[in-house]
């Protein structure tokens, strides 16, 4: 029977284990697919259609307004808001409201026992009922706490501004993509149309010469070399196609239109205006070590250190704690069924005095890390903005040897083109020619596109901001007004903060 009895306990123990087993389903494929159409939707969800050929600025302002990453930020930011209004209720005083049943199977009774003689000195008495109901209102405030909560909210305030620079920063860098995709992308629509129809004469000379080739119409062996030339330049035609074909899908994903939509883009005004730098570099350094979101986060890094050093110090101090309370209790041998309570006492964890020096002396050295930490990002965004001039500089160089070049093929295929129409040179020569001068243009387009890239980066790297802290309204031609106004100022020279 023991056996059987113990037999019994330990099934009984390991159907309670087995019942408390978790086990988690794999995900249903119906439940992923319509995850993924819900995504789709919300992605391109109430958003401005194109109505014609998108300008750099409208580009720029559908990424500001619809760009996923920029969303992210702004929620980023919504959370670190709320975070800072909860924090601000931790100074509140404590409030417990409690209120229920109580009662026992029998009667709560006692008695009295004599210390000296250790005879009962009392019968068993009770005072309590066997049923009762209670409630309880209490609040508490610790002055102590409330200055830890108070130094805390604080922090928890320069937390929400670090998000807004970290948000600052994602907004720079995103119109900064923008700009160098939309160049990329202007390239590739001037050039695709170029490179398609260069392409498709010469398949036609390849089809001709195979055609030749078959008939054995001249010598075999220049036919051969003349078709690998063809397949050589279709080689390198291919090459250009693909470095431009993913220009425009890289735009649409930046300011988050759905793949695979047909984007005209608006010509530049002029052929190629050059961008000017009309700021002398010491007025950029200035700037950049004053706005740089990097540098920002760091002042308010700073802040939140000293104030942990505060918080150390605080709690060395004694606390004050207030008291006060209201209850009630439905004993019918309670005189007073309510009453009201309070109270005030000082309460001090002495262990904290004892281990106060080495938390300050911790504070101090997240002080001390935090400004060398701003000092060695001050020196690198100094790097950064020196090496975004340089990069203008050179970018400026490169496309204005490139302009002369692209020129001077121009020249040189005009030439070809009218031996050609007097039968003075083959048309594989002539193909060669335009395929030098379309790799010109290539060339030329793409320095010019990286001009326009080193320009904006350099005043990306001074950490300008390339909205003003209020914009007319959210929609996306006050948007882009707002983005030109702000770049027709740079452009000026005049980068002071509005």
């Amino acid at each position: 029977m023991r056996q059987i009895g113990n037999t019994l306990k330990v099934s009984l123990l390991a159907l309670a284990i087995s019942g408390c087993a978790v086990t988690s389903q794999p995900i249903e494929r119906s439940e992923s697919e319509q995850r993924a159409k819900a995504d789709l939707a919300a992605m391109f969800k109430d958003q401005e259609p194109l109505s014609g050929p998108l300008t750099l600025h409208e580009a720029m302002a559908r990424a500001v307004k619809y760009n996923l990453e920029a969303r992210l930020k702004v929620m980023e930011e919504a959370v670190a808001q709320r975070q800072l209004d909860l924090a601000r209720f931790d100074m509140l005083p404590r409030i417990a409201a409690e209120a229920g049943y109580a009662g026992r199977n029998n009667v709560s009774a006692s008695s009295s026992r004599s210390v000296r003689t250790g005879t009962q000195s009392l019968e068993p008495s009770t005072s309590q009922d066997r049923d009762r109901e209670v409630a309880d209102l209490t609040m508490v405030w610790n002055v102590l706490d409330f200055g830890v909560a108070y130094v805390s909210a604080k922090q928890q305030a320069d937390q929400r501004l670090i998000v807004q620079e970290r948000r600052r920063k994602v907004l720079h860098t995103i119109i900064q993509d923008v700009r160098s995709a939309y160049w990329r992308a202007l390239a590739a629509e001037r050039l695709l149309t170029q490179i398609d129809t260069l392409m498709a004469r010469v398949d036609e000379a390849r089809a001709n010469s195979e055609r030749m080739s078959e008939q054995r119409i001249g010598d075999p062996v220049q036919a051969l070399s003349y078709q690998r030339a063809l397949i050589e330049a279709t080689r390198q035609l291919e090459e250009q196609r693909r470095a431009l074909s993913l220009a425009k899908t890289e735009l649409a994903t930046l300011i988050n239109l759905p793949l695979g939509t047909e984007v005209q883009l608006a010509e530049a005004q002029g052929d190629y205006p050059v961008p000017e730098l009309k700021i002398d570099l010491p007025t950029l350094e200035q700037e950049a070590l004053a706005s740089r979101p990097e540098l920002r986060e760091q002042d308010y890094q700073a802040r939140i250190s000293a104030a942990e050093t505060r918080k150390a110090m605080l709690r060395l101090l004694p606390g004050l704690e207030f008291s006060a309370g209201g209850h009630y209790d439905s004993n019918s041998f309670l005189v007073n069924q309510s009453w009201a309570d309070y109270g005030v006492k000082i309460t001090w964890n002495l262990f904290n005095v004892m281990s106060a020096p080495a938390a300050i002396d911790v504070a101090k050295a997240g002080e001390q890390v935090a400004s060398a930490r701003r000092q060695a990002m001050s020196m690198a965004v100094l790097a950064q903005l020196y090496v975004a001039n340089a990069n203008y500089q050179e970018a400026l160089r490169q496309f204005q040897t490139s302009q002369q070049l692209a020129g001077l093929d121009e020249r040189i295929g005009e030439q070809l083109r009218n031996r050609y129409q007097a039968n003075g040179i083959g048309e594989l020569e002539l193909i060669q020619g335009e395929l030098n001068t379309l790799q010109a243009r290539l060339r030329r387009d793409l320095a010019y596109a990286e001009l326009r890239n080193a320009y904006g980066q350099v005043f990306a790297s001074v950490g300008l901001d390339p909205l003003p802290s209020q914009v007319q309204s959210d929609r996306l031609e006050d948007i882009a007004s707002a983005l030109a106004a702000r770049e027709a100022r740079w452009e000026q020279g005049d980068i002071r903060p509005q």
